[in-house]
């Protein structure tokens, strides 16, 4: 069962980013074959909404990090391209048959196939290696790992690896060369008759790179693995939680349960909302995979889906304004919570496409709305801080916090430190001030900037 996340959210939190940009893929990505790294993006695109799933996935990726993390995965990489190349060549007109092992056929092999059987057995020596590694791999670990979830895995391995005719090529480890004879009845075997049983190993092999190379990430980083709750109790607790991006984040506590389900987040311009929504959406997705994440600690009840608005683009190819496509967003938002999906949504300045009085009513008549939604959870950042006045009068599911802004004479400074309550702070006309356009268009001199930058939260 996979959780349900689209595309605009992917590229709200930087799942897989843009135009080459750093992405939450690649800091996950340490895999040592290109069959790792699909194996890993697949999962990406494919997280769990299934409680056991995610806790085995979880205890497996642990395992590999605590029981075994001086076991390094031992493959060579090359060796998988050379035995890739070699499966994808599935004509059976270029299968090597022991009958024409005959000196013309040899010769018409080497020059007019252009070293075609010194290609493929180039792969067989590259798949027995492989194999061989593998099974030595498993032998070493099989007495421990039988007692994780993993023992699913390894049984299957297992039963690959007791085919005959598997057992026939494991024999000859160690091997550099191989007679005409050896090659054609170890081709015939690799890439025809037991061809499923090889890709099914491969893909073994692939994903035990993944699980070390998240494993890796967990402990260089003291990333966190999170403990998955049954979705009812519609609870996510995040301790010291942070933006895996940043290079010197300041981590924040946050704790949404039933009873309040809402959080309504204000705060002044580049105090960090969107940073903050951002770090609370990737550690809820990362952990639906059951991978660590960047905070001390985690508990989360488990999700159908996450849905966000963070950086929402217009759509003018089809005559959207921002506002329509603002309109169209919550729309779909409403469609899933309406077929009573257990869903994070992240919602960051609602209708900023539009004037100030509907932002208003809308933001109001929205909150109050998701308020009935008790079995989903809600972050709604705002400038509008009346509408959040409004909403303390009445008995609502919703918790206050903001991040606030410290001012330095006319500079404003940024904790990025949660409190609880509504923000006062308004310091649109300060910036503009300090970074004198009002100076420049009446012709004086660019002043310096006075803005303090910051790459923290």
């Amino acid at each position: 069962m996979s959780f349900n996340i689209d595309k605009q959210t992917l590229d709200d939190l930087e799942i897989f980013g843009k135009r080459g940009n750093h992405s939450v893929y690649s800091m996950y990505n340490h895999t040592h074959t290109n069959g790792g790294a699909e194996r890993l993006e697949h999962l990406f695109r494919y997280p769990l909404s299934d409680l056991k799933a995610i806790d085995n996935r979880s205890q497996i990726i642990q395992y590999f990090g605590q029981s075994h993390k001086d076991l390094a995965f031992t493959f060579l990489p090359s060796l998988f391209d050379e035995a890739e190349q070699y499966l994808n060549n599935n004509d059976i007109r270029s299968r090597l048959l022991p009958e024409n092992n005959t000196v013309d056929q040899k010769l018409k092999n080497y020059f007019v196939n252009g070293g075609h059987y010194q290609s493929l057995q180039k792969g067989v020596l590259s798949l027995v290696e492989i194999l061989t590694c593998f099974r030595d791999y498993i032998a070493v670990i099989r007495n421990t790992a039988i007692k994780t979830p993993y023992r699913e895995e390894l049984e299957e391995i297992e039963k690959s690896f007791g085919i005959p005719e598997l057992t026939r090529i494991l024999s000859i480890k160690g091997k550099k060369k191989l007679s005409y004879e050896e090659t054609a009845e170890l081709d015939g075997i690799l890439r025809f008759s037991q061809r499923n049983a090889i890709q099914k190993l491969l893909h073994y092999i692939y994903m035990l790179d993944v699980y070390q190379s998240v494993a890796k990430v967990a402990l260089k980083n003291n990333f966190v693995f999170p403990k998955a709750l049954a979705k009812e109790t519609n609870m996510i607790h995040l301790e010291d939680v942070y933006h895996p991006q940043l290079s010197r984040p300041i981590p924040n506590s946050i704790t949404i349960t039933s009873e309040n389900h809402i959080v309504f987040l204000t705060g002044a311009n580049m105090a960090g909302k969107s940073t903050f929504m951002k770090s609370v959406g990737i550690a809820l997705f990362v952990a639906h995979m059951g991978f660590p994440v960047a905070a001390k600690n985690m508990e989360f009840s488990v999700k159908d889906g996450m849905f966000s608005t963070i950086n929402l683009p217009d759509n003018l190819s089809m005559g959207y304004s921002h506002f329509y496509a603002e309109v169209l967003r919550v729309k779909k938002v409403a469609e899933q919570l309406s077929q009573n999906k257990c869903l994070l949504v992240l919602f960051d300045e609602m209708f900023r496409g539009t004037n100030v009085k509907d932002a208003y009513d809308a933001t109001l008549a929205l909150t109050q709305a998701f308020d009935k939604k008790d079995n989903s959870s809600f972050i709604i950042s705002t400038h509008i801080t009346e509408a959040g006045k409004v909403l303390q009068e009445k008995d609502h599911h919703i918790s206050y916090i903001y991040l606030p802004t410290i001012m330095k004479g006319k500079v404003p400074e940024y904790t990025y430190q949660l409190q609880s309550g509504i923000s006062e702070d308004r310091h649109g006309m300060i910036i503009i001030n300090n970074e004198g356009i009002l100076d420049i268009l009446k012709n004086k001199t660019t002043p310096t900037n006075k803005l303090v930058e910051t790459t923290s939260l």
